[in-house]
């Protein structure tokens, strides 16, 4: 999923989050509460407080007025959230995916332009973002590659979400950023193929059917085992939560893994592209 921010109104300051998040703290420590203790009044899980004091995760409107219930804050939470100036890593329209990725117990991914962003290095990062038009600052590249970086965070956990990717072998034939890049992001696919929660497979071209032609898409599994799909296009992306759309995105990517390469197929060829070298 690309990080595209154009026509959004941009946060500038990231430490605005960090800033709300320690009001949250501060209140909650003062009501004698703990995290736990305040997750269950609040019903949601403690890794969202967790998060959210750590600055890690933006506190939402509906979420703030619940807190300011719980805390008796008077209000305060929802008007340092009204007044808060919007982080520019995310567009709006990505945030909720992106809370949904952070805590899905699965994930299944298809992209047929560029490499999906949890397997991106950062130089394949900044390679992707260098080819935004209008063009972004540098500043605004950095912090595009260290957000995307951080997601990867979630393949890393003790207990990581079941990931399966289907990429076209397209992405596999663009060379983003030189060879040098190229190279190290071949050896990155081939490291993540190995984890035992990612199932990595690439879709050759020349089949003579191939259900991914209406474009990139996820399907996630939530903790509550409900599943929500996600689609992209230029300057916008959609949540779906629609059971009938979202079962036939699920039989999309159902066709394309018995299409693609298997993977251990899929290793091969990563092998045969790294032997170029």
């Amino acid at each position: 999923m690309s990080n595209r921010s154009r026509g959004v109104r941009g946060r500038k300051n990231a430490s605005a989050v960090k800033l709300v998040g320690s009001l949250v703290g501060t209140f909650r420590r003062a009501a004698g509460l703990t995290q736990i203790a305040l997750a269950e009044a609040a019903s949601v899980d403690e890794e969202t407080i967790a998060s959210i004091e750590q600055g890690r995760r933006t506190l939402k409107p509906d979420l703030a007025g619940l807190l300011d219930d719980l805390l008796d804050t008077k209000g305060a939470l929802s008007v340092a959230v009204a007044n808060m100036p919007e982080i520019d890593l995310f567009p709006r329209w990505a945030e909720d995916y992106i809370d949904l990725e952070r805590e899905a117990l699965a994930l299944s991914w298809y992209d047929n332009q560029v490499l999906p962003g949890l397997l991106q290095t950062p130089g394949y990062a900044r390679a992707v973002f260098l080819n935004e038009v209008p063009a972004l600052t540098e500043e605004e590249i950095e912090q595009r590659v260290t957000a995307r970086v951080e997601r990867q965070e979630i393949l890393h956990r003790r207990e990581p979400p079941t990931v399966s990717f289907v990429i076209s072998e397209v992405t596999l034939m663009d060379r983003l950023g030189g060879d040098e890049v190229y190279f190290g992001q071949l050896r990155r696919l081939r490291e993540w193929a190995d984890l035992a929660a990612v199932t990595l497979q690439i879709m050759p071209v020349g089949r003579d059917f191939h259900a991914g032609l209406a474009g990139p898409f996820t399907v996630i599994e939530t903790t509550d085992h409900q599943r929500v799909a996600y689609a992209e296009g230029q300057q916008q992306g959609r949540l779906v939560a629609d059971p009938d759309v979202v079962s036939v995105l699920e039989r999309k990517y159902a066709m394309l893994r018995t299409q693609a390469l298997n993977p251990l197929e899929t290793k091969s060829l990563l092998d045969r592209l790294l032997g170029e070298q």
